[in-house]
């Protein structure tokens, strides 16, 4: 029996789990939105969702907080609908081999220090930042970067008085070790100084591919941790940051020139990765590595389905799904439900499969009356209109990331077409190309 959460969100499948307990995907079972819900038993020893729910409440309306839909108790359950959003900069870090440009380091790192000073400007320190809890947007807003997964917050400053926490020693370790703070790890109470420090350590991390201190084996926990604490604490920052740019040594002296209660210069470490990002001659364009790699994965895949003449094209499936982690297992019983209306809703991002099949996977959320457009015939164009299809196609796929491919039939009949993308309006050749728009073709959530 499908179970219905909060009176209006009917459950998927579950997309993920940690010590908190599961994350499913959910339809709304009016509009048809779909959305992430967090459910944890209200039994468990430690709970913390709704504690979590309260800090997305006081953080709602900035720029990179997630839309909080519902939350409450269900039966045995503490339960946290979500806005959907893509893929963590974890999963797209192993997308991209495992090592980021420093053009695409830049351009994130700017995010994330804003994400981590408007937490702290509401009064609170996050106290896990990792790559996991970094998420890419959807549709409109994916080249967005929002921080998620508030569990370990705590609020540094009294709401009333806006005095800060006191000094402590002693105390537990609490977030990731692999990217938390040398003071975190001697046991003294975290504050902002300490947030912006495991930021350094992400951002070194996607640069070199590894931190000097990963891999590490200890018979118990505490032993691996003092492990990771003796090698930090023993590896210069100019050793860590060795064959990169100086900025990067300079952001980690002033982390730790920070005094316990001292408000960071969040303003300063932006102004210093972008001075350094000018100064590489790099622009501010939002195309970031796993944009580069998805357009060259399409264009091998263009390559291999050039038809052979006399026969029917055969599209080779991109399959880059399964490099995406929980956030690309969205379930077939989940978008069977789907009922789609000429709009659509904000967490929607396209990506062609399988170009020239209309039986697509599952994930497609097409009606089955647009799936039985056939190809139109493949025609001879001029070196003039060859260069305009290569050019919207390229346009398309950075602004919106998808397009389709020639022979590839956006169908002319624009009432069976559903679903809507960025409204830049839709595009259609002879051979079919469709760039982004009302009468979308192919539509899939990553």
């Amino acid at each position: 029996m499908e179970r219905i959460v909060g009176g209006k969100f009917k459950l998927g499948r579950k997309i993920g789990s940690g010590s908190f307990g599961e994350i499913f995907l959910a339809t709304h079972i009016d509009s048809f939105e779909i959305v992430a819900v967090k459910i944890e038993n209200n039994k468990t020893k430690h709970p913390q969702l709704l504690y979590e729910a309260k800090l997305y409440n006081i953080l709602q309306g900035g720029s990179g907080i997630p839309g909080i839909k519902w939350s409450g108790v269900d039966g045995d359950d503490n339960v946290l609908v979500l806005d959907l959003l893509g893929p963590s900069l974890e999963d797209l870090f192993v997308y991209c081999g495992r090592k980021f440009s420093l053009k695409t380091v830049l351009m994130l790192a700017d995010q994330m220090i804003a994400r981590i000073e408007y937490v702290h400007s509401k009064g609170f320190l996050h106290r896990d930042i990792k790559p996991d809890n970094f998420l890419m947007g959807l549709g409109r807003k994916a080249n967005q970067v929002y921080i998620i997964d508030f569990g370990l917050a705590k609020r540094y400053r009294d709401s009333t008085t806006n005095r800060h926490i006191p000094y402590r020693e002693n105390k537990n370790l609490t977030g990731t070790a692999r990217y938390a703070s040398c003071n975190t790890h001697l046991g003294i109470e975290q504050s902002r100084r300490d947030d912006l420090e495991s930021l350094g350590y992400v951002l070194l991390y996607f640069l070199r591919g590894s931190l000097p201190w990963q891999g590490l084996k200890a018979a118990t926990k505490k032993q691996k941790y003092d492990k990771i604490c003796e090698k930090k604490l023993s590896t210069p920052i100019e050793v860590l940051c060795k064959s990169h740019p100086v900025e990067f040594a300079s952001y980690f002296h002033y982390c730790h020139s920070l005094t316990f209660d001292q408000r960071p210069d969040y303003g300063f470490l932006k102004r210093l990765f972008r001075e350094l990002f000018t100064r590489e001659g790099c622009e501010f364009d939002y195309i970031f590595d796993w944009t580069i790699l998805k357009y060259q994965q399409a264009q091998t895949s263009k390559t291999q389905q050039r038809p052979i003449p006399g026969e029917r094209s055969r599209a080779v499936p991109m399959d880059v799904e399964k490099h995406q982690g929980n956030n690309a297992s969205y379930s077939a019983e989940l978008t069977e439900h789907m009922k789609l209306k000429n709009d659509t809703t904000a967490g929607f991002r396209m990506q062609f499969k399988s170009p020239s099949n209309r039986n697509v996977a599952p994930g497609n959320h097409l009606d089955r009356n647009t799936m039985n457009n056939a190809h139109m015939p493949s025609t001879s164009f001029s070196p003039a209109n060859i260069m305009m299809m290569l050019v919207l196609q390229v346009v398309g796929f950075l602004l919106c990331g998808a397009f389709l491919l020639p022979n590839d039939s956006c169908g002319r009949n624009k009432s069976q077409l559903r679903t809507t993308c960025c409204g830049l309006g839709t595009i259609c050749f002879e051979p079919g190309l469709v760039v982004c728009g009302p009468s979308i073709v192919f539509n899939k959530i990553w």
